[in-house]
């Protein structure tokens, strides 16, 4: 099956085109092609993504994007089987923008449409190819982690249709706790990749931040009280070194992020960790899980960089790994801002 997808759930618009084949036991995916197109530089003036500025983008950008793919139309037509398109969660006037789009573009080639969920995008694109990092082999059972801008989320996988959510954030996710924290030190949008950036010339154990509900018996998280003892720092300290801070925070952060991750492995024996989301393309995250699974002796998965942040590639994975599924009930071809996991 040769699956179009379209992904324009916050301000990357995404067009991607997959062949997919394989079972629910071993799907696999060949991309033939993946278009993103950012518009950081649009948002970064306002320090964040503005939901209407990211709709016209968006609205601008899918036929540019469309063309990009390099693929005339009546050759399109002929090639694809289905298109799938993001409905949620995310920005609902940016998700209405591609399931219009989507909308559009089936009627035209005279193809079905099939919406698909954001967070099972990310979880699904620890199936595409891994040709950048080095990777293990996917054993079940698995711990998933799933960090991005507005999720953190921790699953324990029985199979790769089968999971039960062990926890979540209470409040702020370990992305938006990054993107606050730039802002506090005027940095610029987005703030994970800038933070990142400066802690390297940081010494991470400088200034003690909380580590919230590590040493509690659950799985849930929580960065609000982290992110607010930033701000009371440097309130209180004025002069203090910016990539001190930033390198602290960032650890702060990490070892939650870890230390529940290899607690859940342990408890629930499993094979293996899969680390997906925007916030998983933070190196020293990446790092800290490889190092504490090989303590632990269970494999480590984590997608390509490209593959972290939004992108169609992964919205095709999820379409296709909910299409094996025959009983499965179809996403309603609207924008659900909130939907679940």
């Amino acid at each position: 099956m040769n699956i179009l997808a379209i992904e324009t759930s916050c301000d990357e618009t995404s067009i991607a085109l997959l062949k997919c084949n394989g079972g629910l036991k071993s799907p696999k995916f060949k991309i033939l092609k993946n278009v993103v197109s950012s518009q950081i530089m649009v948002h970064r003036e306002f320090g964040g993504v503005v939901p209407n500025l990211a709709k016209r983008e968006h609205i601008k950008n899918l036929p540019k994007v469309l063309k990009k793919i390099g693929i005339p139309e009546s050759r399109l037509k002929k090639m694809i089987d289905i298109i799938a398109v993001t409905v949620g969660p995310g920005l609902e006037p940016a998700l209405w923008t591609g399931i219009n789009f989507a909308e559009e573009l089936g009627k035209k080639l005279n193809k079905p449409i099939i919406g698909a969920n954001h967070m099972e995008g990310h979880l699904y694109s620890n199936w595409l190819p891994i040709t950048k990092v080095k990777s293990s082999k996917i054993i079940f059972p698995a711990i998933a982690l799933i960090v991005s801008g507005g999720h953190t989320i921790l699953l324990n996988m029985k199979s790769i249709n089968k999971w039960t959510k062990l926890g979540e954030t209470l409040d702020d996710a370990a992305g938006e706790a990054f993107d606050k924290v730039a802002r506090m030190l005027n940095l610029s949008y987005p703030g994970g990749p800038e933070i990142q950036k400066i802690a390297v010339k940081g010494n991470p154990n400088a200034i003690k931040f909380p580590r919230p509900m590590l040493n509690k018996p659950n799985y849930e998280f929580s960065f609000s009280g982290l992110k607010t003892s930033v701000l009371y720092y440097l309130r209180d300290n004025p002069k203090t070194k910016k990539a001190d801070v930033a390198a602290s925070f960032q650890q702060a952060v990490i070892d939650v992020l870890t230390k529940k991750t290899i607690r859940a492995a342990g408890e629930f024996k499993a094979k293996t960790i899969l680390l997906c989301g925007g916030v998983s393309a933070n190196k020293p995250l990446r790092e800290s899980l490889k190092v504490q699974s090989q303590k632990l002796k269970v494999n480590f998965v984590v997608p390509d960089f490209e593959f972290n942040t939004d992108n169609a590639s992964m919205i095709a994975a999820a379409a296709y790994i909910n299409l094996l599924q025959k009983n499965k009930k179809r996403l309603q071809m609207e924008a659900q801002g909130n939907l679940s996991l």
